[in-house]
């Protein structure tokens, strides 16, 4: 007769995982506010809706993960920062359409839980959700034996926002003369690591301590810089001043992401040069022969927002982006569409 089995034979701990929900409440419990009904642990999270300064309200919803800046996690055993990305690239989705984030949930699997690396990991998402200034209402921890090496993962993030039907910024007000204003970036954010990687640590054969001219940190300290999370200044820039269009600048670049705001009539010029690129993409593109296309459909090169404005309003823009410590700069202009359908055109 052979040995009864359990769960835990089979490479799953619930036990383990039950105190590692013990372990992360508090943390969870620190981004709540007096919308969220209950606690952390049952099957749903429950949010109640303040509806009454919204005449009609809409939900706003995005998925999106951290793709393979997890392996520079891995490589360098810092796990805080990733969490903040997950939250970044869900946020500021869907504050470019008008909306307030309200909660989000995080999705973690492992092949066996490493309770300080996942303690770690949900110190980042809720330092995210802090500075998005929403609640993280719930999650989802996995173990999954044989599907992932030791002490490697995958993440996955939800988040769900609101905004006034009247007030949703989808780009229908976008006109001729319209000025386009770029918001820095942080660094690479969390787009294009599949080509990062292969030209770090197999055409140069980098570590991730090294220390690489123009880059003025260790390298994997720079690859992990944390996604910018524009929730507030974009929250302060509708409240203040004319936005026609808004376009979070990730994976496709800018020559990807500025044309999905566009009315059918209408196309983008962009002034070359008119914004800093941070050293990591020259020292990229240089490192990897990258052409300039190539470039701008794969990185954001600096520019991690983009908003559409009257012409009038630049100088407004500009001033309350520099109040709010961000770095900010006109970098293109909307333009009839030409014959030939091209969106992107540059000056």
């Amino acid at each position: 007769m052979t040995k009864p089995m359990t769960y835990a034979d089979a490479g799953v701990d619930i036990a383990k995982a039950d105190r590692f929900v013990e372990q992360i409440r508090e943390m969870a419990k620190s981004t709540f506010n007096s919308r969220v009904i209950g606690g952390i642990g049952g099957f749903g999270g429950l949010y109640s809706l303040n509806l009454q300064n919204i005449a009609n309200p809409v939900l706003v919803s995005s998925t999106d993960g951290v793709g393979t800046k997890l392996k520079i996690a891995f490589m360098t055993k810092t796990h805080d920062t990733v969490g903040i990305d997950l939250v970044a690239m869900c946020v500021n989705d869907i504050a470019v359409l008008g909306a307030k984030p309200l909660f989000f949930l995080d999705y973690l699997a492992m092949g066996a839980l490493a309770p300080k690396i996942a303690a770690d990991l949900v110190q980042g998402i809720v330092t995210g959700c802090r500075e998005a200034q929403c609640v993280l209402l719930g999650g989802e921890t996995a173990e999954m034996p044989d599907f992932y090496r030791p002490n490697e993962y995958d993440l996955a993030g939800f988040a769900v926002g609101i905004v006034d039907n009247r007030r949703v910024i989808d780009g229908s007000d976008i006109g001729v003369g319209d000025r386009v204003v770029g918001i820095a970036s942080s660094g690479l954010h969390a787009n294009g690591f599949s080509l990062v990687r292969k030209i770090c640590f197999e055409v140069l054969r980098l570590g991730v301590t090294d220390m690489v001219p123009p880059l003025e940190k260790p390298l994997g300290e720079v690859l992990l810089t944390p996604t910018r999370i524009y929730v507030k200044t974009l929250q302060t820039l509708i409240k203040d001043s004319p936005i026609h269009g808004l376009a979070h600048i990730t994976g496709g670049g800018i020559v990807g992401n500025l044309p999905r705001i566009l009315p059918e009539p209408f196309g983008v010029l962009l002034y070359k040069d008119s914004w800093e690129v941070p050293p990591v993409f020259s020292f990229l593109q240089e490192a990897g022969g990258i052409s300039d296309e190539e470039m701008l459909k794969t990185f954001n090169n600096g520019i991690g927002m983009a908003a559409v404005v009257p012409e009038e309003a630049v100088q407004g823009v500009l001033e309350r982006l520099k109040g709010l410590k961000e770095k900010g700069c006109v970098i293109g202009e909307i333009v009839k569409r030409p014959e030939d359908g091209s969106k992107i055109l540059w000056k």
